[in-house]
């Protein structure tokens, strides 16, 4: 899967908020300074074609989705991090986190908790 661009990422964070949405709804939805129409509408268009949103015309007006869950794209990335920067070593990434955090030991070991209580009822 194709990394996005800071740009991508805007404004497919908002595509997957609102679930569909137009230029101008999408346009909406950014904080002031708000970008340009013609940008998003830009933006929009390179994301169809690296297949992140479709589109459907509904009264000469296009309403984008997306075809990628935010899930699917932030695994890729989470991975792709874990890889390039901790050996591919999910427990590097973690102590990597604990450290930045500061994460005290009765955190840790709620974190250890929650872990394994989730992991028993995976499949």
């Amino acid at each position: 899967m194709t990394k996005l661009t800071k740009a991508e990422e805007q404004v497919m964070q908002i595509v997957w908020q609102l679930n569909e949405g137009t230029v101008q709804t999408i346009r909406e939805a950014f904080p002031s300074p708000k970008p340009a129409r013609t940008t998003i509408a830009t933006v929009l268009g390179i994301l169809e074609n690296k297949g992140f949103v479709s589109h459907k015309t509904v009264e000469r007006v296009n309403v984008y989705w997306p075809t990628v869950a935010k899930e699917r794209y932030s695994k890729q990335q989470l991975f792709s991090v874990m890889k390039n920067y901790f050996d591919n070593s999910f427990v590097s990434l973690a102590l990597f986190f604990a450290k930045e955090k500061n994460m005290s030991i009765e955190q840790l070991d709620a974190l250890f908790e929650e872990t394994k209580e989730t992991l028993k009822d995976t499949p």
